[in-house]
């Protein structure tokens, strides 16, 4: 299992718990929990183009 394939495992897991403990998906979000789902996103796309970028140069 490549390391890209963790990360998008991580993300979905941290997606669901901030569904469900977080409510970040009900009608009153604070914008204090929108900033963190976009945090959590950017995190995810940060980790995802670096480990992307190892398994190709591990490759090459």
């Amino acid at each position: 299992m490549n390391l890209s394939t963790i990360v998008i495992i991580i993300y979905g897991i941290g997606i669901v718990i901030g569904a469900l403990f977080l409510d970040l998906w009900g009608a009153e979000t604070s914008l204090s929990k929108a900033m963190a789902g976009v945090a959590w996103t950017v995190l995810f796309l940060i980790c995802l183009f670096y480990f992307e970028k190892k398994d190709e140069q591990n490759r090459d």
